[in-house]
């Protein structure tokens, strides 16, 4: 499987230097985070080890924009964080990470104004057309994302929010809104799902049999000495055309 898919992405997508430097050496994402986030050298079983736990759920629910109660669904409780200490781990993450929090509203200022407009946009390697009733979000592999019948309506903060029809819970059409975060986390795992692809793609071509794949994971039955978990880490790990710059690994 992909290792920190999404933080990997994420990163890229939005030019966060240090995080794109620290996967590149190989760090443990979440003390890297930690460190960032608290100023002082963060090691696993190590110096400051504790703060890693801190930079793990951090790390886990703040990418797309989360509250004090998406930490608390990652088990940030149980983990033995107090609810108050919530807010500013939220603010230290965010403080480290600024180039993610400003993709987050870019990206939302793009999908609003050309839902306006009907003109094509780009924030860093992501694209923004109109058509058809169609707000589409283009990806970096050139596929695109669709947001049907897209309007822009208050929502229950009063706030004007992006709408569209989508399917609900009871598979019928509903009217679902969407906002920065959301919009950020379907164009990271949309990404990420490209990678998949074309890594299965490559593993066919070198031969190996694929039987299944479940979200970041891909499930090969191979014959005895044939090839090695390397070998096929090899061929995940090989960035597309459309992916320079992207420190994969698996």
């Amino acid at each position: 499987d992909f290792s920190a898919i999404e933080a990997r992405v994420l990163a890229w997508l939005a030019g966060e230097q240090w995080r794109l430097d620290a996967f590149q050496r190989g760090e443990d994402i979440y003390c890297a985070s930690a460190s960032q986030m608290f100023g002082v050298p963060v090691v696993k079983h190590g110096i400051n080890g504790d703060l890693r736990q801190k930079g793990k759920v951090a790390e886990l629910a703040c990418g797309y924009g989360g509250s004090s109660g998406a930490l608390i669904a990652m088990g940030a409780l149980e983990m033995g964080l107090k609810e108050d200490e919530l807010p500013d781990l939220i603010q230290d993450w965010r403080t480290a990470n600024p180039h993610i929090v400003q993709f987050w509203w870019d990206v939302e200022q793009a999908a609003t104004d050309t839902l306006k407009d009907h003109k094509d946009r780009t924030v860093g390697r992501i694209g923004f057309q109109f058509s058809a009733n169609t707000l589409w979000i283009v990806l970096p592999s050139g596929r695109r994302l669709a947001y049907i019948k897209p309007r822009l309506q208050p929502n229950r903060f009063g706030r004007m929010s992006l709408t569209y029809e989508g399917l609900g819970q009871s598979n019928k059409w509903v009217r679902m809104e969407s906002y920065s975060g959301k919009l950020v986390e379907n164009i990271t795992q949309a990404t990420a799902r490209d990678l998949l692809a074309e890594a299965m793609w490559r593993m066919e071509q070198a031969g190996l049999a694929i039987v299944g794949h479940v979200h970041d994971e891909v499930i090969l039955e191979v014959r005895e000495n044939s090839a090695t978990v390397d070998d096929v880490c090899t061929v995940m790990n090989q960035n597309p055309v459309w992916a320079d710059g992207l420190p994969l690994a698996s």
